[in-house]
C-alpha cells in the first residue's frame, strides 16, 4: 500500500465530512470545501476517521491512492485550523491596501495594480507592505500569494519587489566603474 495513503485521517472535533459517491464535502468553522475523488479511490468515515482505500496495485492506482488521501487531509486541516501565505514588499514608494474586494498595489508602475480577492479568502495588510493572505483551501491560498508576487517578483540588484517573508533573495553584484 501507498505509506502516505494508507494513514488515517483525524477528524477533530466540529469538522463534518460526508461521502457521497465520488464527491467528497467537507465542513468546519473555517469553511466549507468540495472535491471530487479520482475514479479507483474510495473514502470511508469510521470512529472520527477518515479512511482512503483503491481498488488494484498498479502504479497510477497508487499514487492517486496517496494523492486523495494528501487532499483530503489539506481539506479537513483547512476547515479546522486554515492556511496562511505571508508576502512582503521591498521597495521606495512601493504599497499595498485592500479596498472592498481588492487588493491595490503601487508597484512603482504608472497605475495601481488591482487585485479581486476570491471567495473565502481573506487578505489583510499591515505597515502598507506586509501582505497576510488566510483561508481554508491550501491550493487558492497558494495561488493567490503566487499570483499577486507575480505582478513584481523580487529583482536581485536592488531587492525591490514582492516577496514571501521566508523567501531568500540572492543578490547580484552591480557594474564596477574601472
Amino acid at each position: 500500500m501507498s505509506r502516505i495513503g494508507k494513514q488515517p485521517i483525524a477528524i477533530p472535533p466540529k469538522v463534518k465530512v460526508e461521502v457521497k459517491g465520488q464527491a467528497v464535502h467537507v465542513e468546519g468553522p473555517k469553511g466549507k470545501l468540495d472535491w471530487q475523488l479520482p475514479r479507483r479511490t474510495s473514502l470511508k468515515v469510521q470512529d472520527g476517521k477518515v479512511v482512503v482505500s483503491r481498488q488494484g496495485d498498479d502504479a497510477q492506482a497508487k499514487a492517486l491512492h496517496g494523492l486523495s488521501r494528501a487532499l483530503v487531509n489539506n481539506m479537513v486541516k483547512g476547515v479546522s485550523e486554515g492556511f496562511v501565505k505571508k508576502l512582503e514588499i521591498q521597495g521606495v514608494g512601493f504599497k499595498a491596501a485592500v479596498q472592498g474586494t481588492n487588493v491595490n498595489l503601487s508597484l512603482g508602475y504608472s497605475h495601481p495594480v488591482v487585485y479581486p480577492i476570491p471567495a473565502q479568502i481573506k487578505v489583510t495588510v499591515e505597515e502598507n507592505t506586509k501582505l497576510t493572505i488566510e483561508g481554508p483551501d491550501r491550493q487558492v491560498v497558494g495561488q493567490v500569494a503566487a499570483e499577486i508576487r507575480s505582478f513584481y517578483p523580487p529583482e536581485p540588484y536592488q531587492g525591490k519587489g514582492v516577496s514571501y517573508t521566508d523567501e531568500r533573495v540572492v543578490r547580484k553584484e552591480g557594474k564596477t566603474v574601472q
